[in-house]
């Protein structure tokens, strides 16, 4: 009788285990979804964030092209000012935007010279 009772306690984990993996699933899928959808609706063609610099807790510059020219605005608390023009000539873009490292390449970067680092500081230790 408790070999029974084990095994079904086995199976219940189990059964528990395999539901929780699926509604992690199932909510990373629908985040994503949601993510993507967002960005579809908000994003237009007229006005782009090129780039953002943090300067101070809760203040940002940005670089914000709308229509054919590029401004430069300050974003605080409860304010956004504008700071200036800026002409296209003068801004560095990225060559290839659709090429960006993925989490999986950076993390394999950070691992290998995390570990040539530790070879080096323990050469240079003793």
């Amino acid at each position: 009788m408790n070999i029974l009772l084990t095994a079904g306690s086995y199976a219940q984990f189990i059964t528990v285990l395999v539901i929780f993996v699926l509604v992690l699933g199932v909510t990373a899928w629908v985040t994503k979804w949601m993510a993507d959808y967002q960005k579809q609706m908000g994003a237009g063609c007229n006005i782009e964030v090129i780039e953002t610099a943090r300067i101070a807790n809760n203040k940002y510059i940005q670089l914000v092209r709308v229509g054919e020219t590029y401004k430069v605005i300050a974003i605080c608390r409860d304010t956004v000012t504008m700071l200036g023009e800026v002409s296209a000539d003068q801004l560095k873009f990225q060559r290839d935007p659709q090429n960006k490292i993925s989490f999986r390449e950076l993390f394999e970067k950070t691992i290998k010279m995390d570990s040539s680092d530790e070879g080096g500081l323990k050469d240079k230790d003793e």
